[in-house]
This record gives structure tokens, C-alpha cells and sequence, in this order.
């Protein structure tokens, strides 16, 4: 497990590690989590990473526009961690 502070710093580490799992923040500081999605969807390996949105936005409008910046899951704060691992669970049984 790796963290970032900011949302600079979560897209240099994905480039460095490419993960098959990030779990970001929206309102990240520097660049919006919705940023780096698409940051991370741009690159080579970013179609096979399972990108969980946390936050605490869980209007409809706010789920809607995290599918359009790639991420998978719109997960709203506080949430369950045990349905965080069935989403990561799910996604590794598929691969």
C-alpha cells in the first residue's frame, strides 16, 4: 500500500508503480482525483487498473461524472472497508 497527499503525487507514483489498484480521493489537492483517472486511463496500463473513487460526494451527478473520468466504483465516505474488499475481491477473481 502506497499513499499520496495531493493528487500530483498519486499520478507520479501510479506512473512508477502502476497498480492494478488505486483508491482516490476526488477533492485531492493539486489535481482532483478526477484528473488523475484520466491521467491514468491515458497510459498503456492504465485499462487493466481497478480505479475506486472514495469520497464524500454520492449525489448522483457526482457518481456519474467519476464513470466519465474512468474510475470503476464511486465508493461515498464513510463506507464499509468489507465492500471495498468485495470490489477489489470481484475484480481480482475476473483476472
Amino acid at each position: 500500500v502506497h499513499t499520496a497527499h495531493d493528487g500530483a503525487k498519486a499520478a507520479e507514483l501510479a506512473m512508477q508503480l502502476q497498480p492494478d489498484v488505486l483508491i482516490l480521493d476526488i477533492g485531492m489537492p493539486g489535481m482532483t482525483g478526477y484528473e488523475v483517472a484520466r491521467h491514468v486511463r491515458a497510459q498503456s496500463w492504465g485499462n487493466r487498473a481497478l480505479l475506486i473513487a472514495a469520497t464524500g460526494w454520492g449525489q448522483d451527478e457526482d457518481r456519474q461524472r467519476a464513470l466519465q473520468a474512468g474510475f470503476d466504483q464511486h465508493l461515498t465516505k464513510p463506507f464499509d472497508p468489507s465492500h471495498l474488499l468485495q470490489l477489489i475481491g470481484a475484480r481480482t477473481q475476473k483476472t
